[in-house]
């Protein structure tokens, strides 16, 4: 049995869509997600993945046409009872046939860096970007995509 290609990992990001439109209903991830760093990585993962899904503190893995019902705030970073658990991530990454990629490529920071290790453990896992700060990143990410 052949494995689908590349899986691509984008960490979803604070600013919402709500953050400028508090009338707006549910929104796709693709869209309901604002920030520079999203919008890039979002672009890098358009341009070379197979599929890409998008990492939520509160949702877990979700495809980019998932409806988020409304604005929250909820992020790694700050553990609270709605963050979703590694369990819960590994789960949907076995339901969601996220296990079955030949290559699977995760972006952003150290805390999804961390998380995806724990969810993918043992599996050969790319941080392309690991370890720059931030701007770097997008920078990198950016030359990446016009090279």
């Amino acid at each position: 049995m052949q494995h689908p290609e590349t899986l691509i990992i984008v960490p979803c990001g604070v600013a919402k869509v709500w953050d400028r439109n508090q009338e707006r209903g549910p929104t796709p991830a693709k869209d309901a997600y604002t920030g520079a760093p999203f919008i890039v990585n979002r672009a890098y993962a358009d341009r070379r993945a197979d599929r890409w899904v998008v990492l939520s503190a509160k949702y877990g893995f979700i495809n980019p046409d998932f409806m988020i019902p409304g604005p929250y705030n909820v992020t790694f970073k700050s553990p609270s009872a709605e963050v979703v658990t590694i369990s819960t991530l590994q789960t949907q990454a076995r339901q969601q046939g996220l296990y079955d990629y030949a290559r699977i490529i995760g972006l952003g920071g150290k805390e999804y860096r961390a998380i995806l290790t724990k969810v993918f453990h043992g599996r050969s896992l790319e941080f392309p970007f690991a370890g720059l700060p931030i701007g770097k990143a997008m920078q990198a990410t950016k030359q990446t995509l016009s090279g």
